[in-house]
């Protein structure tokens, strides 16, 4: 009973690819083959929706006067209405045009190629604002809320962060008390830069409201979620914030002062907020990676098009390698972040429900692609790009705030190497389990020793993608292998080295993400370029190229910071980095004196 136990505790075999890296496993369920989300009715409404929406954008909206404006112009949110754009993701027998993920993919990808400005107005409604009632409302709530808000008669917002709570929110100080009677809860506070904020009239609010401890009989705040109408009295907002980019879109401080929220407004249960707000933001994190990917589709077109009309030296300048090298690059990111974008959503769709790691990388990989593509765009038009009549410093700037919002990159890694970290850390607690019982669990045990054995030495450890992926991609799909099996034997190494502690090490954290990022992008490219050798598409050697290129690129990085991670040279340079940083901080700006001396 004993040897059964434990083995069950080490089979409990999470789905995801991304955490089973940290194990040095490889989990393929959802990364292989690359997901075909689509059936035939819904690939034939997405083809008769495409085509409008393109257009819409393309003749009515006008980005540049949008950005001038700094408001999205009335008769371009008219028109949007008008298209369904508000309600994308709403079933259809409450208003909505019922889009699956993948769907819903396809069309904000349309609108990141266009902009921005707009596409955040629509995400701040749908993604965010109200998410929170598709995902967690009652049938109650979804009936009287999700009509208007489908047709954009309602915008929503979603109002979370606060002056003294940006990335840990759990420290909210917003309250909603109940009332004796337990009809209502009066809500108090404020919340910054709402996107929606000056035009919502649905906001989904997190507050938090005083409960009695079950166990200790004791009060203690927890955060709860709340459906808030700027009906219910009480509902003010401040004036449009200046912002650098995303101008068009409406960001606004709003206030609760005193507002009276019937009970049967509140999602889910009292207490219950901290995991609708987490649910929210990573429901919504893989329309973000579509949306850049369309952005960068966008700017690659316009940097392509200058490089093969622009002569100098006697040359068109797309036959320079330095110019040469940049296309390639770009275009690499840019087919790693659609990549990313189709699997999850594609995973979404089929019922997964493992893919918050996943979800967050394709977050943090996109918006730092965008915005490289986006600055090497700018380099390859010279002077042009950097004028406003090209069009691309609008899209550098629109593009700025997608590393902070939503979850900024760096608490991003820190939760894509923690969850790993926590993962990996319960199959090793099974290990020292099974080792206080060596005799009943001498198979696990032997097959486990085996495997380190080999992983130390530098040899296989047997894990292959050999029959996985296309023949012609063996090459990359071993690559992928030894860089897991180097993964998952550091990560164990951090885990007996530190324990509970690595929540501390962010040096170390920052370079793991990094490497798990890096891993996941070989994965999605491996499958995809596989589909298209298997499929014999036009552009499978086009894509071959591409993911062979990644592969050994992202091979040498992660083999790089699993070194750094290992050697006495790098705890050297943490040490370094942390020092001059305090110092800087103590002396409130750059320590050195001037070289002049005055």
């Amino acid at each position: 009973m004993r040897l059964y136990s434990v083995q069950a505790a080490m089979t409990v075999e999470s789905k995801s690819f991304a955490v089973n890296i940290f194990k040095g496993q490889i989990a393929t369920a959802q990364v292989f083959p690359y997901p075909s989300a689509l059936n035939e009715e819904q690939e034939q409404f997405l083809r008769e929706l495409v085509g409008p929406v393109g257009k819409f954008f393309e003749e009515v909206n006008d980005p540049a006067k949008n950005d001038a404006l700094e408001k999205v112009e009335d008769h371009t949110m008219e028109g949007l209405k008008e298209m369904g754009a508000f309600g994308l993701q709403v079933p259809a027998d409450l208003g909505g045009l019922g889009l699956s993920n993948t769907q819903y993919a396809r069309l904000v990808e349309i609108v990141g190629s266009h902009d921005l400005g707009v596409g955040i107005t629509l995400g701040a409604h749908q993604s965010i604002g109200f998410k929170g009632i598709l995902l967690f409302g009652n049938p109650a709530q979804k009936e009287k809320y999700l009509p208007k808000l489908a047709t954009g008669e309602h915008l929503a917002a979603f109002c979370l962060t606060e002056p003294a709570s940006g990335s840990d929110a759990a420290s909210i100080k917003t309250t909603a008390v109940q009332s004796p009677c337990g009809q209502y809860f009066t809500l108090n506070g404020s919340k910054i830069w709402i996107s929606n904020g000056g035009l919502a009239e649905i906001f989904t609010v997190f507050a938090k409201t005083p409960m009695k401890d079950p166990k200790t009989g004791e009060m203690k705040d927890k955060i709860s979620a709340f459906i808030v109408e700027r009906s219910f009295g009480g509902v003010t907002h401040g004036p449009p914030e200046k912002k650098m980019g995303i101008k068009a879109s409406n960001t606004a401080e709003v206030y609760f002062d005193n507002v009276r929220v019937p009970a049967d407004c509140l999602l889910t249960e009292v207490g219950g907020g901290f995991k609708v707000a987490m649910n929210i933001l990573n429901n919504g994190r893989f329309g973000m990676a579509a949306a850049l990917s369309g952005t960068m589709k966008g700017v690659i077109t316009k940097a392509v098009d200058h490089a093969a009309n622009r002569t100098q030296f006697g040359n068109k300048i797309h036959n320079y390698g330095a110019i040469q090298e940049k296309m390639a690059r770009m275009t690499m990111l840019q087919y790693v972040t659609e990549s990313m974008a189709y699997m999850i959503s594609g995973n979404m769709d089929s019922g997964a429900t493992e893919f918050q790691i996943e979800a967050a990388i394709s977050k943090i990989f996109a918006s730092e692609a965008a915005w490289t593509v986006t600055d090497e765009c700018i380099q390859i038009m010279g002077g042009m790009g950097f004028m406003k009549d090209a069009g691309v410093e609008r899209v550098m700037r629109d593009l700025r705030i997608f590393r902070i919002f939503e979850g900024t990159n760096d608490i991003l890694r820190l939760f894509v190497a923690l969850n790993g970290f926590q993962n990996a850390g319960n199959q090793l607690k099974s290990l020292q389990k099974a080792l206080k019982n060596p005799l009943g669990n001498a198979g696990l045990l032997a097959g486990e020793l085996t495997k380190r054995a080999k992983r130390k030495a530098g040899l296989s450890t047997g894990l292959t993608l050999q029959g996985t992926v296309h023949p012609e991609l063996a090459q990359s799909g071993e690559l992928t292998t030894k860089a897991i099996e180097q993964f998952g034997a550091v990560i164990e190494e951090l885990l007996i080295k530190h324990g509970k502690k690595i929540i501390d090490e962010q040096f170390v954290l920052k370079r793991v993400a990094d490497s798990a990022i890096d891993l996941y992008a070989m994965v999605v490219v491996l499958s995809r370029a596989s589909r298209s050798l298997s499929q014999g598409n036009a552009s499978a050697q086009h894509e071959k190229m591409l993911c062979e290129t990644w592969c050994v690129e992202a091979h040498d990085r992660i083999m790089q910071d699993i070194k750094s991670l290992r050697s006495s040279q790098s705890r050297q340079l943490f040490k370094n980095l942390r020092a001059i940083s305090s110092a800087v901080v103590e002396n409130g700006g750059v320590v050195a004196p001037h070289p002049l001396g005055f």
